[in-house]
């Protein structure tokens, strides 16, 4: 592929599954010097519960690029196991993984984050998978952050629109 065919935009639209169907949201990523914009706005995310016991608390929410861009359910009890684990080109410990970002805060179900990262590119992500959790990551359990169970998934996708 040619410098000029190469996407600097992309866009993930992310749709919730069997456990956070009303979560629904959109990714963007946009090459700038040195690195990635990358721009979520997600809505229906479930409302922040503390941790009880031996449960997790849910929220804010993990929040990454997986390696495989499919999002079929599967197991609606254990949804979007096809996504494959974290996105980890350079075989980093969790935390440092390229696919880890911070999480997802809601805002009675919205959040809206930007962020910057210099893990990668817009080309290298194109047909890799967003997955939004149900737990926060830990950025040290191994191989990836103990977020709990998937939420929501979409699939990023070159945007040659702008």
């Amino acid at each position: 592929m040619n410098q000029y065919c190469k996407p600097t935009e992309a866009v993930a639209e992310v749709k919730g599954g069997p456990l956070a169907p009303q979560l629904t949201g959109t990714v963007r990523f946009k090459d700038v010097p040195g690195g990635t914009e990358v721009l979520a706005e997600i809505r229906g995310l479930p409302q922040y519960q503390p941790a009880c016991g031996d449960n997790p608390p849910i929220g804010p929410h993990g929040f990454h690029i997986h390696e495989n861009g499919n999002c079929e359910i599967g197991d609606p009890t254990n949804p979007f196991q096809a996504a494959g684990g974290h996105w980890n080109p350079t075989w980093q410990p969790h935390g440092n993984h390229a696919g880890d970002f911070p999480v997802l805060f809601s805002n009675h179900g919205y959040s809206l984050m930007a962020f910057f990262t210099d893990k990668f590119k817009v080309a290298d992500i194109i047909g890799k998978s967003i997955i939004i959790h149900q737990n926060p990551d830990d950025y040290r359990t191994q191989p990836a952050g103990n977020a709990g169970k998937r939420l929501a998934c979409g699939i990023i996708k070159a945007d040659y629109s702008t």
